[in-house]
């Protein structure tokens, strides 16, 4: 932790105790309600140190908390030693477990501040009613920690460009007149959008602003005949400017939103969504005839067209190429023991392999490569000073993942340096069961993502061991690495957990197993969810499995397996050398085949 976070601690402790606040609370999100901010929005990472992408810092008089999920734990624990941040943990990701916290042990009387810029509308509602049964009252109009980071990061300045219609597959013109429709049917005269993802997706638009995602800094208001885009203008290149102006997409500056949101006409009808508009600019609509509801464009995007189908799988055979490469470096490395390489050293590795494949575009997040016991720190992520070496004995697990102009991937595996012990076959093979289980899935459509879930523990529970995350998350077409709203999870309190699966929805299928201290498991895919006869009208929906790339099946426990388990893995390796082989030839070939011969 630094000493100017430190300072600004204190300061903040002043600040609360002149404004007589008993606690404000810190969120780790933008105000777009984005899970991965830019560097000016990254309050809770200057203040408190920790730089997970999901958490909630409280600070009183006397306790300085940070709250975030089992995905976070250990590396919460590591950052936050020797600092005056405490770790809270949360028992179900999600959710709000500091406000029940603060509500407990706050007197009747108190007073909570928190900046309304960052909090939705549904989230400030939530707080209220859970402190009014307490007599305590939120003021959700403090920016407090604002002026005391005097170096804090401008907003980006990265330039917005367009997606090809080759890869997008339906015209900007074309998704706002279907949002159109929509609205009109909601009679609704404009649609107000503040996620980032949604923005790009809606206006075929892609961008640079934060690390990992393909995302500009906007927002966007949709009218019966035109939009306005809230976007600084020296990111539009002139060409892409004239284009957005023949589409009636009308430009705006970003500071002006607020403003543009309070001069609209009292007689009209504005639709949102309270979960991500932010209280500060609500307060900017409340002479409008506001209509709360559904997302709009977010169950729209969530459901892959043909040719984002099509360019997601093009992207998965690059990605497998790409991962042939990295580890067989990594092989190789292990073979020369005065140079092994480190955690570090082999997600670089495979970054290199990934911008050599055709419209590639960045990593789709920071590598995942934990040896060891550092597998077992869910979201680890190593870097250059201290990253562990990796030798030839133990377990490695690589979460990794890339952004293409076709799509986004993720991908987890887990594999064997050395002879595995008879304990990590086991725990190995549980994972792969239960993998295995959603990946054969067939479900009556309305079944719920949280219905699914238990179905990648069951082998796991019979054991009685778990995995402290989700089982999966919805992916973007060359976009956010993690897409609400569908998933698996085994909670009520996320979408992933409550949405229903439909045609078209891609997620991640990625159960665990960690065990503190010594090693971690995952094996990772992504699954696209299809009918499961080819008419529409199909009452019954499976998953296609989409990633490319061999199971160690060093790991594997035969015996644990039954045939029908056995079957859909030498299937599965029989597609991925079927995909992969055309675009390999030589020693990377002769690899692959080996990597996927039948058990």
């Amino acid at each position: 932790m630094s000493s100017s976070s430190i300072e600004a601690l204190k300061a903040l402790r002043l600040v609360l105790q002149h404004q007589g606040l008993a606690a404000y609370i810190i969120p780790s999100n933008d105000p777009h309600q984005s899970e991965y901010a830019p560097a000016h929005w990254k309050l809770l990472e200057w203040i408190s140190g920790f730089t997970g992408s999901a958490g909630t810092v409280v600070i009183t008089a006397t306790e300085a908390q940070v709250w975030t999920d089992g995905r976070y734990f250990l590396q919460a624990e590591k950052e936050l030693q020797d600092s005056p941040f405490q770790l809270k943990k949360q028992q179900v990701a999600n959710a709000p477990e500091h406000i029940e916290w603060l509500a407990e042990n706050l007197p009747a009387g108190s007073v909570v501040g928190c900046d309304g810029q960052l909090f939705s509308i549904q989230q400030v509602r939530h707080i209220e009613k859970r402190f009014e049964a307490k007599g305590i009252e939120l003021d959700a109009q403090l920016d407090l920690l604002g002026p005391l980071w005097p170096e804090r990061p401008a907003l980006p300045q990265a330039l917005v460009f367009e997606q090809d219609m080759y890869f997008a597959g339906v015209s900007r013109a074309d998704k706002l007149r279907d949002i159109r429709v929509e609205m009109k049917q909601q009679k609704s005269a404009y649609h107000l959008v503040c996620t980032l993802e949604d923005i790009a997706w809606v206006l075929n638009l892609r961008g640079n602003d934060v690390p990992f995602n393909p995302v500009f800094v906007a927002y966007l208001i949709i009218g019966k005949s035109e939009a306005w885009l809230f976007v600084d203008s020296t990111k539009i290149p002139q060409t892409l400017y004239e284009q957005l102006q023949q589409d009636g997409v009308r430009l705006m500056p970003y500071s002006t939103i607020e403003f543009f949101c309070s001069t609209l006409s009292d007689r009209q009808s504005i639709l949102i969504d309270p979960g991500t508009c932010s209280l500060q600019l609500y307060y900017q609509l409340d002479h409008l005839r506001i209509k709360e509801g559904e997302h709009l464009i977010r169950n729209r995007k969530a459901l892959k067209n043909h040719a984002e189908q099509y360019h997601l799988k093009t992207a998965m055979r690059k990605d497998g190429v790409a991962l042939v490469r990295a580890f067989r470096w990594l092989e190789a490395a292990l073979q020369q023991e005065d140079t092994y390489p480190s955690e570090y050293d082999f997600a670089q590795k495979i970054a290199a392999c990934r911008t050599k494949q055709a419209d590639y575009f960045s990593e789709s997040f920071s590598a995942i490569v934990g040896y060891n016991a550092n597998g077992a720190i869910i979201h680890y992520r190593p870097n250059p000073e201290d990253a562990a070496l990796i030798q030839p004995q133990g377990m490695l697990l690589v979460d990794s993942g890339g952004q293409y102009l076709d799509g986004t991937t993720d991908i987890t595996r887990t594999i064997a340096l050395s002879e595995p012990s008879a304990q990590q076959r086991l725990h190995f093979t549980l994972v792969l069961k239960g993998m295995i289980a959603l990946s054969r899935a067939i479900f009556p459509q309305g079944t719920v993502g949280i219905q699914l879930d238990a179905l990648a523990r069951q082998h796991l529970w019979q054991h009685q061991l778990n995995y402290n995350h989700g089982t999966g998350h919805g992916v973007g077409a060359f976009l956010s690495v993690h897409e609400p709203p569908q998933g698996f999870a085994s909670n009520l309190s996320t979408s992933r957990g409550t949405t229903a699966l439909l045609p078209g929805h891609l997620c991640s299928n990625e159960p665990g197993c960690y065990l503190p201290g010594e090693y971690g498991i995952r094996i990772e895919n992504l699954i696209l969810c299809a009918a499961q006869t080819p008419e529409e009208s199909s009452d019954f929906l499976h998953f296609e499995t989409l990633t490319l790339f061999p199971i160690d099946v060093k790991l594997i426990d035969q015996s644990l397996l039954d045939a029908a388990e056995i079957q859909w893995l030498n299937d599965y390796h029989q597609k991925v050398f079927r995909e992969l082989s055309p675009l390999l030839e030589g020693a990377e070939l002769q690899w692959l085949e080996e990597k996927c011969q039948a058990i």
